[in-house]
């Protein structure tokens, strides 16, 4: 229930950002004054500014979003020993990445993972699941924290938002010549928009939204190297390829994915990885990150 609300709650959100961008940009139809031909400079700033309005919209409820869906709770330095280690690692490795101090929580997932949120770097959020911190050891729960810390240091989530908006006005925009066209010499509509366009403009957006997603994920495996990286860096070589092995052997056991969908991208590991959707992967094979770092 909490799901459907929210995803209601952002469309809302979108609709009304984008419809009142519009408004003050001017931006009224994208057919010309004619209703035959498509006023392309009209469309595209339409499917920008709902392209984009999506993404942020996300991006700046990223965090709460995060701690609703998957239960983090947020630790205070006054709390247990284990829970001040891990807010006093946070921020030495904050410090060391130049970044502000996150928000430090734990999430209670058996599967062992770490997820970094949040719309800034100076305002994100950090989180271990439970399993990780009951079974991994402290120099490998600090290089996964490290590794976290290079999402925010790096920009991804900001980076990761500016390309999606990109991907989404694109989608829209040729969805939507692809719609018009087959809508005027296939449906032979004259003026205005018939059925045609709207049942190919959909269909066109499935199919072109799938292929794009494509380059989502491409950056999204190159961004987790990069954070590899960082934790190599921050904390420890040697941690990070251990911590790195610890989740292969977890993910050999086919333990399934504890996150929730909307935050699969943002967790140090993705499960266990299916090899015939690998171009949709938002992470690389754990034994590439592993070969990575090795040869460094």
């Amino acid at each position: 229930m909490f799901r459907i609300g929210l995803f209601l709650l952002t469309n809302f959100a979108v609709i009304a950002v984008a419809s009142l961008t519009l408004n003050l940009l001017g931006v009224g139809s994208y057919l010309e004054q004619s209703g035959s031909g498509l006023n392309l400079t009209a469309l595209l700033i339409f499917c920008a500014v709902f392209g984009f309005a999506g993404s942020f919209i996300s991006l700046f409820i990223s965090k709460w979003m995060a701690k609703r869906s998957t239960g983090t709770r947020i630790i205070f330095q006054h709390g247990s020993a284990e829970e001040r280690w891990l807010v006093e690692t946070v921020k030495e490795l904050a410090d060391k990445a130049g970044i502000g101090m996150p928000e430090v929580g734990i999430f209670p997932a058996q599967q062992s993972n770490a997820f970094a949120t949040g719309w800034n770097r100076n305002n994100a959020l950090v989180a271990i699941s439970q399993g990780m911190l009951d079974r991994f050891h402290k120099d490998e729960i600090r290089a996964v924290l490290a590794h976290e810390i290079g999402h925010v240091a790096n920009g991804d989530m900001i980076t990761l938002t500016l390309i999606q908006g990109v991907v989404n006005t694109f989608v829209m925009f040729f969805a939507r010549i692809i719609g018009h066209t087959v809508d005027r010499v296939v449906f032979k509509s004259e003026r205005g928009h018939g059925i045609g366009f709207y049942i190919v403009t959909f269909v066109a957006e499935i199919v072109l939204a799938f292929l794009a997603s494509m380059i989502v994920a491409w950056f999204s495996r190159r961004r987790e190297y990069k954070a590899d990286y960082a934790g190599a860096t921050l904390a420890d070589k040697q941690g990070m390829i251990r911590a790195l092995q610890r989740l292969q052997a977890e993910t050999q056991q086919h333990v399934p994915n504890q996150m929730p969908d909307t935050m699969a991208a943002f967790g140090i590991s993705s499960g266990f990885s299916d090899r015939v959707m690998a171009a949709r992967a938002t992470h690389p094979p754990l034994e590439k990150r592993i070969q990575a770092l090795q040869s460094l």
